[in-house]
């Protein structure tokens, strides 16, 4: 019960701080809607396209979309972090009775709460635009967006307590999340791409939950790559959680 108390307290702390950084919500939700304004209706002249995904440019854009949000707004949540242990607020925390697993809980739940707000806001600006979707697809695709937000949060505040400087983290981040973004097909379908591309892309968890999440929108459940992407998301999850479990109990020294 303690420790439940702990992190409850922990993630209150944490969603008040967010909250307050209204700039930050904004800034996270910019970039997503101005692609989903500017971009989206570019695609509607390969709607007919051979190898373009069923329902419509928006139903198509959408969930990749929505994955762009899930790994940048994560991503890069280790800033935060590197500022707190240079202001020495982790240390101080770190000395209290509270388990280090509920503090790094207290993050991660956070970035997860964050992640599926501005999902939500970004589906809700979607649906006057075109956008259709399966009311359980979308539940569905939130629960893969959990399992992303899962992985990139804790892969990220994990890098913060190894690296300890912001120019370290970003040029790693910077350097993982451009491939993997653009090997995704976030923009546009993999279908589409020379074979090369769609053979490298194999490896790219992200693909699997952008192809799932454009088949879970349309209803249709029985695309393989749901649940290799479930599985993939979860595994790295759970490696990328424990990572950050174990830099957390060695604490910031």
């Amino acid at each position: 019960m303690k420790f439940l108390a702990d992190l409850w307290v922990l993630f209150k702390r944490n969603i008040r701080a967010s909250l307050r950084n209204k700039v930050w919500l904004f800034i996270g939700l910019f970039q997503p809607i101005l692609y989903l304004l500017l971009f989206a209706p570019l695609l509607k002249g390969l709607a007919n396209v051979p190898g373009f995904p069923q329902g419509g440019p928006y139903t198509v854009f959408t969930p990749g979309l929505l994955v762009m949000v899930a790994i940048f707004s994560t991503a890069y949540v280790g800033f935060g972090l590197v500022s707190e242990i240079r202001y020495g607020v982790v240390e101080r925390m770190m000395v209290t009775p509270t388990r280090r697993l509920a503090l790094l809980l207290g993050y991660v739940l956070r970035d997860i709460v964050v992640l599926l707000l501005q999902s939500l806001i970004v589906i809700a600006i979607a649906i006057p635009l075109g956008l259709t979707v399966n009311l359980l697809g979308l539940l569905a695709t939130l629960g893969m967006m959990v399992l992303t937000g899962a992985l990139m949060a804790s892969f990220s505040y994990a890098l913060a307590l190894r690296v300890k400087d912001e120019s370290s983290l970003a040029s790693v981040l910077n350097l993982l999340s451009a491939p993997l973004l653009l090997l995704s097909g976030i923009t546009l379908p993999l279908t589409l791409a020379p074979a090369v591309i769609r053979a490298i892309a194999l490896a790219n968890p992200f693909a699997y939950e952008v192809t799932g999440a454009r088949s879970l929108f349309v209803g249709n459940f029985d695309n393989s790559a749901i649940l290799i992407g479930i599985a993939y998301l979860a595994l790295l999850a759970g490696l990328s959680f424990l990572w950050a479990a174990r830099s957390f109990r060695r604490g910031t020294a």
